[in-house]
């Protein structure tokens, strides 16, 4: 019930997080509470990334990697938390699977995949920054 009421909420606070991307000023300049909008927005996330822990188990770097990947795959924010959705979903799958069928008859937990793949990915991030400067 919980997670349901959070990801209405999510999806409710779309708009305001777009405005929120176009920079403080305009966002209340087109009227939206800039303080406000943020602590619900935080709120809503760190309820919705407890329920996903408690849930999941620790799947730490799936959060910060899926809405880059997502954004450069579509080339677009337009629907970032749908599709940081799917593509989060997506990877957790994948590690799933690979950390079922990597080491048969063994099977690793998916929070070393993730973290592993997420180190990885964190890695590349960095060195193309650093090439950007």
């Amino acid at each position: 019930p919980i997670i349901i009421l959070m990801l209405i909420a999510a999806a409710l606070l779309v708009r305001r997080m777009r405005l929120l991307e176009m920079g403080d000023d305009t966002a209340c300049a087109l009227g939206v509470s800039v303080e406000r909008s943020r602590l619900l927005m935080m709120l809503v996330a760190v309820v919705l990334t407890a329920a996903a822990t408690a849930l999941a188990g620790p799947i730490s770097f799936i959060a910060l990697v899926a809405p880059h990947i997502a954004r450069r795959i579509s080339g677009t924010a337009r629907w970032g938390l749908t599709q940081a959705a799917l593509c989060g979903a997506l990877l957790l799958l994948a590690a799933d699977l690979c950390a079922q069928q990597l080491f048969m008859p063994y099977q690793l937990p998916v929070g070393v995949v993730t973290v592993s793949l997420g180190g990885i990915y964190l890695i590349v991030l960095l060195i193309q920054e650093s090439r950007k400067k």
